[in-house]
């Protein structure tokens, strides 16, 4: 059985300080580990993650707790990004200038097998305290914003983001969880996310969340998830979340801990996956991971064209149109392509792509397709160290750019939605970081983004944005 456990938790290639501090890597983790060579017949609890802190293990106190089924991690992340060229003229509100924002995270791991004998049964809690905003806002892009980090969690000393238990049987084949939980820690996620900054896909890309009632990070929600592994290198995994109203903004859940049910709870969100995560050449370092998912919502959302008697909402000023059911869809992969002889299984180069479609009669994104590389270790002295590159783009539903070129025609400018200032057709966003590792659980990554039509409109001027990311895995 040790042999078994020792299987499950060695060989990751995701070993990387700067998303390791990610409140939600371990979810995302346990997504993209296939089964071991040899896995076990029976219930078992999957490792949890263990990365370096900065603070030494005092009296070997985490060690203990630890041996004995408690993971207690503490992590801060912060995000300064600032535009280094002038926003466009003639719009009052816009301004150059930066921003700061990060957050204190705290998770929770515990092995109720270790505890109390309860086999296979883990539970997990995640909690936030954040701060600051995002600079994007300030020259009008309101679509990929420059810091991840940037609100949702009620400006409390505390906020609770998922608490949920889950049960592993025959040896990982089966997963069941239920309780307070993000939809797109599961689903549509992968660790390799949040070596960038950029909220278009750090957290996930954004426009697999592209409403509100969509369950991510920091808004849990009432949820079950189903994973099995029919063989080693694939899995399937189903889920129903139950999205509630306004559970992003403070007025109604500003804790996390209001647990809501009945009139709060707006529909259901339905997402279905499947994954093939290989495992590439002669010693099996060359890891990938391919998958392909779709979600049906039953949240009732507004047409983005026709109003309720299916003419153009723009020109009658009527409410709009309201479907009860939408879908999304996904495919995503990673694959690393080369890995360094003798070097951490963290090292190497991957390469990193994905495109989420959207239903055109609600979407504001309608379709997002991202590519880029994550490159660590190529300076043999520097293993930790690593070079990425991404680049975003997204193309706006046609139904907003029509509604929105209607308003500027009859000149009804207030009226414009998603916070426009002009007509949304497509956006794009290009980032490069260089990710340094200071010391341990300590790392920083100076950054560059260069917005092409902020907020998807034609009429607004490149912006550039300098900043940077760190994080320090406390403990």
């Amino acid at each position: 059985m040790l042999i078994g456990i020792a299987a499950l938790s060695c060989g990751s290639a995701y070993a990387q300080t700067i998303q390791e501090a990610e409140p939600t890597y371990d979810a995302s983790v346990r997504v993209a580990k296939p089964l071991p060579a040899t896995p076990l017949s029976g219930p078992v609890v999957p490792p949890f993650e263990n990365p370096p802190a900065f603070l030494p293990d005092f009296f070997g106190v985490r060690a203990w707790l630890r041996a004995h089924g408690i993971a207690l991690l503490v992590s801060n992340t912060n995000e300064f990004t600032g535009a280094v060229t002038k926003p466009t003229p003639g719009f009052r509100n816009y301004r150059q200038g930066a921003s700061n924002a990060g957050q204190v995270s705290s998770v929770l791991h515990m092995n109720w097998d270790k505890l109390i004998g309860l086999r296979g049964f883990a539970t997990h809690a995640v909690f936030t305290s954040r701060y600051g905003t995002t600079a994007n806002r300030m020259f009008g892009d309101w679509l990929g914003h420059a810091s991840e980090i940037y609100g949702g969690g009620g400006n409390v000393v505390v906020h609770l983001v998922m608490a949920y238990g889950e049960e592993n049987l025959f040896g990982g084949r089966l997963a069941i969880a239920g309780g307070r939980m993000t939809e797109l820690s599961d689903f549509s996620n992968s660790p390799l996310f949040c070596n960038f900054i950029n909220n278009s896909l750090c957290g996930r890309p954004r426009a697999v969340s592209d409403n509100d009632y969509i369950g991510r990070y920091p808004a849990g929600v009432w949820g079950t998830r189903v994973r099995g592994r029919p063989s080693r290198y694939t899995y399937i995994q189903a889920a129903v979340y139950f999205p509630e109203k306004s559970m992003f903004a403070n007025t109604y859940n500003r804790s996390g801990f209001k647990f809501s049910g009945g009139s709060a709870i707006v529909g259901q969100s339905i997402p279905v996956e499947l994954g093939w995560e290989p495992e590439f050449g002669a010693q099996h370092k060359l890891a990938g991971h391919y998958k392909i998912g779709a979600r049906l919502l039953t949240v009732p959302l507004s047409d983005n064209y026709y109003d309720i008697n299916g003419l153009p909402l723009s020109v009658t000023r009527k409410k709009a149109m309201q479907h009860s059911r939408s879908w999304s869809a996904w495919f995503e992969t990673d694959q690393k392509i080369w890995q360094p002889q003798g070097a951490p299984a963290s090292s190497g180069t991957t390469l990193i792509g994905g495109f989420i479609l959207n239903d055109p009669r609600v979407a504001l994104r309608r379709w997002e397709t991202y590519f880029g590389f994550i490159n660590r270790g190529f300076i043999r002295s520097r293993p930790q160290d690593a070079l990425n590159f991404i680049g975003m783009y997204e193309k706006i539903a046609g139904g907003v750019s029509a509604t929105e070129a209607n308003y500027l025609d009859e000149g009804a400018v207030s009226l414009l939605p998603n916070h426009a200032t002009g007509v949304q057709k497509n956006a794009a966003v290009f980032e490069v970081n260089y990710q340094i590792q200071v010391t341990r659980g300590v790392a920083i990554a100076p950054d560059y983004q260069i917005f092409f039509n902020p907020n998807g409109q034609k009429n607004l001027r490149t912006a550039h944005v300098l900043g940077f990311k760190s994080t320090v895995q406390i403990f």
